[in-house]
């Protein structure tokens, strides 16, 4: 069994910053893409950002130069760096693995961190 745990969410004014970590835990053999996504009130869930295992990164254009995702490939994390966040990052935010275990490849999901830009 493989699960995920998220850290760092809260409440922010617009142009602050915030931490957001993901650690995965369990059965792990290998990992693949890590990533962040995020879901508004009544909107799809989005993707955010990706880092695969070379450190490659891929971003969504409205957060490309203030957001910065990175992982720590020994302790199977992925922390993703909100700066001169705005209103509209207000989201749940969810970890996302791609993850073999004994059982296979398959996708993971952390239980999602509340970001609220407000003044």
């Amino acid at each position: 069994q493989v699960r995920l745990v998220e850290s760092g969410g809260g409440l922010v004014q617009p142009g602050g910053s915030l931490r957001l970590s993901c650690g995965a835990s369990g059965m792990i053999l290998s990992i693949r893409t890590m990533a962040w996504y995020c879901q508004a009130p009544g909107k799809q869930r989005e993707l955010v950002a990706s880092i695969t295992t070379g450190g490659a990164t891929n971003y969504v254009d409205s957060v490309k130069g203030r957001f910065t995702i990175s992982r720590d490939n020994a302790k199977n994390t992925v922390d993703l760096q909100m700066n001169s966040l705005k209103p509209e990052d207000t989201a749940v935010y969810y970890c996302n693995i791609g993850a073999r275990s004994f059982t296979g490849w398959r996708d993971y999901w952390g239980q999602g961190a509340q970001v609220t830009v407000s003044s």
